[in-house]
């Protein structure tokens, strides 16, 4: 895909992050111009760690990479909306889709900003108007297609009345052909022989959609300065079967002061799984498990990590089996976080919280709480029990499961963190600290609508609190009952972990639809917030 605007085509010395103003949640503005006049730009300028020569021709290849795989990004999203960017005059609607990735816009409930389409469920990974229970009554007249038509790395096709699995490599071999080679050409470059192995064997995995040897590989890496995200990961795209993976990736730069400070958290993550309210069977121990966290500066991404939400940490890779050998890695966008707790956290704090409670609320405390959400992505069940049967839990849920576990994140996190103050292993003093950094996220994310996992999920977080009174609201704005958040927040983890664990897709469904729903009083509460930005749009550019 062509970058959207040559001066802001990554350089490698420094990028810049701006932010967007939230549009009214009530009325949405009708034109893409409306739409971006309440995209207020604001710079927060980041110099990356000096590159050598060779260094910078390295990261030149991964930037290649990454922007073929963007070309994937897109074909899965939202074809018709790739056309319309690379025809359109128009230069608001070009920008809004290129922030976007999609005609959808994923901070105003999934709502088209251009045409009347609604954003199909399977996006472009199925044939319009396929069903979830078509797919499910075909698998049981064709259970041997079961495991092609379920696969993460395929799409799914017409032919006359059979559904057919394409794999990516095939589908998308015209980028993926030479996203290998730039891999490979910034393996040739790279001083660290680990990581060139892994881009290696990376570029290996593209071509034949077995990622399994080069995760393995990645997550030995030992403290590495450049690392990168390249791969289909996530499947917050898949709202039909709940699936399928969309490419992402990022480039990374070690922020090794920042690093340093996450051995407390390495050090526990078994004993907080061991903690976990289930069955001994259904949280299988961590212990002699590899936990790798790095805090990284991000200087340019692709694909899912780029359009739409952006990411302030990641837990990969997400395959079972990963967890259950060697774990995954944690990793947290330094740079992209100072940003959000700045421009939008607490600003938003200031706004509905309790004052004494907002200026509780702190990005130390807001760090704290997504390092042990990254790390709770990892805990719990690694399969669901279903008729007897390990089944993927995410095949279980179906539709619904991206929103079930990122609110397991979110409030395992939490437990985990009341874990480890009761534990001595963090300061009893910041408990409310975390809990205020805590609340004041939910209120930023919920600016997002329910259209998205991460709302979703915060949507419930939040109702869930209120009904059990360790959250109350008056005159506009809330307060928090420090002493209710304990036991509150252990019985929710409770019940969403024993829904991971049994794979029950009724009770998920069940549960969300009790919560899913935003009180009036946070509707309008939230309408005070219209002038904080909502969230952070990169712009890749030299100082």
């Amino acid at each position: 895909m062509e970058c959207m605007n040559r001066a802001r085509c990554l350089t490698l010395a420094a990028f810049s992050l701006t932010a967007a103003l939230l549009p009214a949640q009530s009325a949405p503005p009708a034109t893409p111009a409306q739409r971006l006049s309440q995209w207020k730009p604001v710079e927060r300028p980041f110099l990356s760690a000096n590159l050598s020569a060779r260094e910078r021709q390295m990261v030149a290849r991964l930037v290649d990479a990454c922007r073929l795989l963007d070309e994937v990004y897109w074909r899965q999203a939202d074809q018709a909306g790739l056309k319309l960017y690379q025809s359109t005059q128009d230069a608001s609607l070009k920008r809004l889709l290129a922030i976007m990735g999609s005609r959808w816009d994923l901070v105003d409930e999934n709502r088209p900003f251009t045409g009347a389409e609604l954003m199909p469920p399977g996006r472009d990974f199925y044939p319009r108007g396929l069903t979830r229970a078509q797919i499910e009554q075909y698998v049981k007249d064709h259970p041997a297609e079961k495991a092609a038509l379920y696969d993460e790395h395929s799409v799914v096709k017409r032919q006359g009345q059979k559904l057919v699995a394409v794999p990516y490599h095939v589908e998308y071999q015209q980028w993926l052909d030479p996203m290998a080679k730039a891999l490979r050409d910034a393996a040739s470059l790279s001083d660290d022989p680990a990581f060139a192995n892994f881009l290696r064997l990376r570029a290996d995995a593209l071509l034949s959609d077995d990622y399994y040897p080069s995760d393995l590989a990645w997550l030995d890496l030992k403290d590495p300065k450049f690392d990168v995200i390249f791969a289909p990961y996530e499947t917050y795209t898949d709202d039909l079967l709940g699936v399928r993976t969309t490419y992402g990736a990022s480039i990374l730069i070690r922020n090794e002061e920042e690093s340093r400070k996450l051995a407390v958290y390495q050090k526990y993550v078994p004993e907080i799984q061991d903690a976990l309210p289930l069955p001994a069977a259904d949280r299988p121990s961590k212990r002699g498990f590899l936990t790798p966290m790095e805090v990284m500066d991000a200087p340019f991404r692709a694909g899912d990590l780029l359009h739409g939400y952006q990411a302030v940490a990641d837990n990969l890779p997400n395959d079972p089996r990963i967890h259950e050998k060697k774990g995954s890695k944690k990793i947290f966008f330094k740079n992209f976080m100072d940003a959000r707790v700045s421009y939008i956290i607490l600003p938003i704090a200031k706004l509905l919280m309790q004052p004494a409670q907002a200026a509780k609320a702190s990005g130390e405390g807001y760090l704290a709480g997504t390092l042990l959400h990254e790390i709770c992505h990892g805990l719990g069940p690694a399969f669901a029990r279903v008729n007897g049967k390990q089944v993927d839990i995410r095949e279980a849920i179906g539709g619904g499961y991206s929103g079930l576990e990122e609110a397991k994140a979110d409030v395992v996190g939490m437990f985990g963190l009341k874990w480890l103050i009761d534990h001595d292993a963090l300061p009893k003093t910041r408990l409310e600290e975390y809990y205020s950094s805590y609340v004041a996220g939910i209120f930023r994310t919920l600016r997002f609508g329910t259209g998205e996992a991460h709302g979703r999920a915060e949507m419930m977080e939040f109702n869930y609190l209120l009904e059990n009174k360790a959250l109350t609201h008056a005159a506009g704005r809330y307060t928090i009952d420090y002493a209710r958040m304990p036991p509150t927040i252990a019985k929710l983890a409770k019940e969403l972990l024993e829904i991971e664990a049994t794979g029950n897709r009724a009770r998920a469904e069940a549960w969300f639809a009790k919560y899913d729903r935003m009180p009036s009083e946070l509707t309008a509460a939230l309408a005070a917030t219209k002038g904080i930005p909502v969230d952070l749009e990169p712009v890749w550019g030299m100082k």
